[in-house]
Parts: C-alpha cells; structure tokens; sequence
C-alpha cells in the first residue's frame, strides 16, 4: 500500500494508482451512462460528456501533478547517483526532466479541454502527452542501462526498456490509424464507416497510457533504494560527529594531563 511505503516511494505507487482509478472510473461511468461502448472506446471518450467529464478531469490534472513530482524526484535521484557513478551527463538529464513535463502539460490540457468542445486544442494536448511520454521513457530507459550494474539490474532494464518499445509502436501505430478517421464523434458502432481504424487507434491509445503506468511501477524500487541511501548518509554523518567528539575530549583530556605534568615537573625543578 502507498501510505505504508517509506519516504518518497509512495508517490510514484500513488500515481500508478490514482491514474488506473482515473481511467477505470471515468470508463465505468461513461458506459453506465450509456455515453460510450463498452468494447474499447477511447480514452477521452469517457471523459467528454457529465458527469464524467468532471471527474476525468479532476482526477487527470492530479496525475499530471503527480506525474510531474516523479519525474522530478527521479531527476534529482540520478544527479545523485551520477555524483559518484558519472555515468550520464547532467544536460542529458535535465533534458529528459523537461520532456517529462512537457508530456504533463500535454495531460493538462487533454483534462482540461474536452474532445468535442475544443478538439483541435484536446488533439494537439493529446498528441504532445503520448509524445513526449514515449520519449521520456525511452531516455529513461537508456539511462536505467548507463546505471548498470551498479544502480539498477539489467532485468528492470530490460522491462523498461520492452514497455518502451512498445509503447513506441503503439504511439505510431495509433496515429497512423486515427490519421484515417474522418470525423470525430463518441457513439461508434461496429460496422460503420471508420469503425476499425477507430478501435485499431483506441487499442494502442490505452496500450500507450498503461504503458506509461507500469513504467512509473518499476519506479518504486529505485525511491524506496533512495530513502535507505538518505538513511545511511544520515548515519555515517552521526557517527562522524560521534567519533569527532570522542577524539576532541580524548585531546582535551591528554592535554590536561601534559599540563599538570609540566607544572609538576617545573614545581619539582624550582
């Protein structure tokens, strides 16, 4: 559970978590509310009408929040680790951080403005959000393979990297299926015209977004390693002290004793 996890570690659990909630519960609604299909709408189709469209808001622009602090703890882990390692350029960093936000402010702005209100503004968010996340992972991944062995194993490098490359393809594949469809509406029926680029698209847009799900996941490992890093620092800087102390009082008693001596030794001459 993210609330009995240590330090910063429940927050990449609490985005995973709270966005599954976002696309889970919108959904359920959306279908109950006979809004959509049932058989894999798009995402941003069960959020467009209320009352869903509000709470696929809410929760959306949360998880962008949450988003944006992971990518920015995860940031500031690896300039800690390449502190001794050196195994990745601070600039190639700080540029994977800002496509990361980037991909946020994409998820803003999907959450924000609705599919058929303002679609070509909800399109380009939508565009910038699975974008710029496919290729944040993908440099996250690289850099998850610079860390080896020291600061992560090649297993979890090698599912970030497989959640990305998939990722990736269904980013592509999506775009080139919703580049056929030739109008933009919500109740599609099977049959109709465009009916199957339109589901060929919807399958890789939740492809992607539980991609990017499952790629904060292996996240959680990392920050909880962090807290223990922390941890030890605090530690050995105690102990530090502790034994600095000790050789203090240590110098100060020995030279006490110096003292008394030569004022012995020079009342003993007089």
């Amino acid at each position: 559970m993210p609330c009995c996890m240590p330090g910063v570690a429940f927050v990449p659990a609490l985005l995973v978590s709270w966005s599954s909630a976002a696309f889970i519960i919108s959904y359920v609604i959306a279908v109950l509310a006979g809004h959509v299909e049932p058989f894999v709408p798009y995402i941003s189709d069960t959020g467009t009408k209320p009352p869903e469209s509000g709470v696929f808001g809410f929760m959306i622009n949360i998880s962008a929040l949450l988003a944006s602090i992971t990518m920015y703890i995860r940031y500031l882990l690896i300039e800690k680790q390449n502190e001794s390692s050196h195994f990745v350029r601070s600039s190639c960093n700080m540029f994977t951080l800002c496509v990361g936000l980037m991909g946020c402010t994409g998820m803003g702005i999907v959450a924000t403005f609705q599919e058929l209100a303002v679609p070509s503004v909800h399109d380009i968010g939508a565009l910038v959000a699975f974008g710029s996340g496919v290729v944040y992972i993908t440099l996250q991944s690289i850099i998850s393979y610079k860390s080896c062995p020291r600061w992560n194993t090649y297993f979890v490098c090698h599912i970030r990297m497989a959640i990305s490359v998939i990722s990736c393809i269904a980013f592509i594949t999506m775009i080139v299926f919703a580049s056929k469809i030739s109008m933009t509406k919500i109740d599609w029926t099977p049959g109709e015209k465009d009916y199957t680029y339109h589901f060929m698209s919807a399958i890789c847009e939740w492809t992607v977004a539980f991609g990017f799900i499952f790629f904060f996941l292996t996240f959680i490992r990392d920050f909880q390693e962090m807290d223990a890093w922390d941890e030890e620092k605090h530690r050995k800087r105690g102990l530090g002290k502790s034994v600095r102390h000790q050789e203090g009082a240590g110098g100060s008693k020995r030279n006490g004793r110096s003292r008394m001596s030569n004022y012995t030794l020079t009342h003993w001459c007089k």
